[in-house]
């Protein structure tokens, strides 16, 4: 349908979507604008899970073996809290740098023909001519900004602190570490995401964040200060700011979740965190980014007219989304009522940490949170086995348990 394509942002939303674009008709014509030189980006490594995977994998075989190679796996959480460690398995998760993600989009999408133009930045009052107009410029997006009233955009901004940092400690599970200061608790959340290293996301609340100086530290005095804390979990090795990885200053920030009422204007259309965030703790904004592009090359396939085809894009995502930005919501909160769960037994705070998500969580206290829980899963425990079993087995077993008085 779309016969020219202008995709602003070389983030993974629009570099894959040029990749999906070209698949399914070689004669498009596709560029991609990146304002920033080539190879530059922020961040460290980014996360996603095997639901992820297997959707790449469905749509472009090629790049999803070149981007499952480039990244590493764990399938278990590590909490530090007061000097104990606490360990939990669970789903597994995957790691890649951000650096190498993006060169293997940027890689494919040139062998399939799309243009990629470097250091273009596309001003809102002159849009390139194109049938269609992805803005998939960020969370800062220009393109949005400038019509920010007929996408009805908002934005709230979170109460805690946090910086994005790398280590050249691999950790080997997605870790998590807890620190009592005498200004209160700051914590990191570390994963590996290559044989170089790890990425490294400190958060703390406000109150923390000024009592400890990193208000006014500039980024070597900061980052000497995060070393110092969290030096148990390093074990010696460096953190690494951004300015130190890629020619961007490291930065403390509070996060911004950014929602839109609608999601495209005439034949202009937002993607990944133009469109919408979700905090961080979850993980989530790149596999969002490229579900966006995964679902909006569907919609250009599957409907001729393009209003049609954006509005069921919009659809499709919004709801998509609501799960998502209800857990991330929650998630959030429940780092910024810290205080409220961290002096539990680590064991029960680690199995509250991994239920942050839960809307029913702030109102109930949280110990008894804890053992509804641990019911709910001696239950599910139970079910399962009896699945296993077979109907005729298990109620043996039930009989006989009965009949002993168990």
């Amino acid at each position: 349908m779309c016969v020219k394509v202008a995709c602003v942002g070389g983030g993974p939303a629009g570099l894959y979507l040029s990749i999906l674009l070209k698949l399914r008709d070689p004669s498009h014509d596709i560029t991609v604008h990146e304002r920033n030189p080539e190879g530059s980006t922020y961040g460290v490594g980014v996360t996603y899970w095997r639901g992820l995977l297997d959707k790449l994998h469905e749509h472009d075989p090629v790049s999803a073996r070149a981007i499952e190679e480039s990244s590493v796996r764990w399938n278990e959480g590590v909490a530090h809290v007061r000097g104990r460690t606490t360990r939990r398995s669970g789903d597994t998760g995957h790691g890649i740098g951000r650096h190498r993600l993006l060169e293997i989009l940027a890689g494919r999408a040139r062998s399939l023909g799309v243009r990629l133009e470097f250091e273009h930045e596309i001003m809102p009052e002159k849009l390139p001519v194109a049938d269609l107009v992805v803005a998939g410029d960020g969370v800062h997006s220009t393109l949005r900004t400038q019509y920010a009233d007929h996408f009805g955009t908002r934005t709230r901004r979170g109460r805690n602190r946090y910086i994005w940092l790398g280590t050249s400690k691999v950790f080997d599970a997605f870790t998590f570490t807890f620190v009592e200061t005498g200004h209160g608790w700051i914590w990191c959340y570390g994963y590996g995401f290559g044989p170089e290293g790890s990425t490294c996301v400190i958060e703390c609340a406000p109150e923390t964040w000024t009592g400890l100086g990193l208000d006014t530290a500039d980024e070597d005095d900061g980052v000497a200060l995060l070393e110092r804390v969290f030096a148990d979990v390093l074990d010696g090795h460096p953190l690494v700011g951004r300015s130190g990885a890629d020619g961007g200053g490291s930065q403390w920030r509070t996060f911004r979740t950014v929602t839109n009422r609608a999601w495209h204007r005439d034949n202009l259309v937002l993607v990944g965190d133009a469109a919408h965030t979700t905090h961080y703790s979850i993980g989530a904004g790149t596999t969002l980014a490229l579900e966006d592009a995964i679902a909006l090359a569907g919609a250009l396939h599957e409907h001729a007219a393009l209003p049609q085809a954006l509005a069921r894009y919009e659809q499709e995502r919004k709801q998509a989304l609501l799960a998502v930005q209800s857990a991330a919501h929650y998630s959030a909160e429940w780092y910024e009522n810290l205080p409220r769960y961290i002096r539990l037994p680590p064991q029960q705070m680690f199995a509250l940490l991994g239920q942050r998500h839960s809307p029913l969580m702030p109102y109930l206290p949280p110990q008894l949170y804890y053992r509804i829980d641990r019911a709910a899963e001696q239950v599910e425990a139970l079910r399962r086995l009896k699945r296993r079993l077979g109907p005729k087995v298990a109620r043996t077993v039930q009989a006989r348990a009965l009949a002993s008085g168990k």
